[in-house]
């Protein structure tokens, strides 16, 4: 089979490889029909990716179909469609025992952590497959991005006289607005981006949006709000400056949400931290039932995907247009490789 590997940064190499060992009984073997490009492997191409080494075959967002399955294997059948849960657990830690299978002390990510998807064929456990009977591959491929979403806004407890502020208009930030809304919150939408900002409005049912580079953008949150603050802020965009903004933008007694990861220290103004009251939350990656529910959701028609996918690449491309993705001018939202 055809393998992509990131030899280094920058470096790609398409590679003839092998299913390593053979397949075990609570394994199964999957053909690899569509990867979705995300922030991790982004990162990883330009050298900026935290807790990687390199060659390392990338993609964790996967749409996949099952091909052969281990003698113990009962919960899925040859010719299955199916999303991967890309967290991988293979010590039941503290954290696991307590069903936090999204943050395991020893988690290894499928595609970071360990070799993932860039290539014709995989062997997982089966556990970590969700089946959808109705779901495309490209929507199967969506299920995990949207999963941080949907996880983060579980964090928050959003709930319907909840006003949601989202930081950053990426396909993570797009997937927390989209479940927010679910949730029947008012939320606001704000990016450093216009056309962004009005990919938003186009596509979600928003209260509005504010551009970050506005100075006021208190004022105009005031203003879509009824003349509050928001009770829930999410910040998406890793930004320790936009992260520090949240506490200035969020009500008294809010709730904020860290999804996006900044790579150093964060620090803020303890005074205005306890006087607010504010609770601050992270949240990382997503658990297995936050799958199933989102694959419910979609195939009920409540989540809608036409406008996620915005550049389709051909597997033995990627390697000649992966850095034209990574180009502001691209407007790329989310990009697909097809396999």
């Amino acid at each position: 089979m055809k393998s992509l590997i990131l030899k280094e940064p920058g470096k790609w190499e398409i590679k003839e490889t092998t299913v390593e060992g053979d397949l075990q009984e609570d394994e199964v073997l999957l053909k690899v029909h569509r990867i979705g490009i995300c922030g991790t492997d982004m990162h990883a191409f330009r050298g900026k990716q935290p807790f990687f080494s390199y060659p390392r075959i990338l993609g964790h967002e996967l749409g996949l179909e099952v091909i052969e399955i281990g003698s113990k294997v009962s919960q899925v059948k040859v010719g299955d469609k199916c999303a991967l849960e890309p967290y991988f657990n293979f010590k039941e830690d503290q954290a696991v025992k307590l069903g936090k299978t999204n943050c395991g002390e020893f988690i290894s990510v499928f595609g970071v952590h360990q070799d993932g998807g860039m290539r014709e064929f995989i062997k997982v456990p089966a556990r970590y497959l969700h089946t959808s009977t109705k779901l495309t591959y490209d929507q199967l491929a969506l299920i995990e991005p949207l999963g941080i979403g949907f996880h983060a806004v579980s964090r928050a407890s959003i709930q319907p006289e909840d006003k949601v502020l989202v930081i950053g208009a990426g396909p993570i930030g797009l997937a927390t607005m989209q479940f927010a809304t679910i949730r029947n919150a008012k939320v606001v939408a704000l990016d450093i981006n216009e056309d962004r900002l009005q990919f938003c409005l186009q596509n979600l049912d928003l209260v509005g949006t504010v551009n970050a580079t506005s100075d006021t953008v208190k004022e105009q949150l005031r203003e879509l709000f009824d003349g509050d603050l928001p009770t829930v802020v999410m910040d998406a965009t890793g930004n320790e400056y936009s992260m520090k903004n949240t506490l200035d933008y969020v009500a008294f007694g809010g709730r904020i949400v860290f999804i996006g990861l900044y790579q150093g220290d964060f620090t803020f103004f303890d005074p205005l931290f306890h006087r607010k009251e504010i609770t601050l939350l992270a949240s990382r990656n997503a658990l297995g039932a936050d799958f199933e529910e989102i694959i419910s959701l979609m195939e009920a028609g409540k989540v809608a995907t036409d406008h996620w996918i915005s550049h389709r690449v051909p597997f033995g491309e990627l390697p000649m247009r992966f850095e034209s993705l990574l180009q502001p001018e691209s407007k790329v939202i989310k990009a697909i490789v097809e396999l």
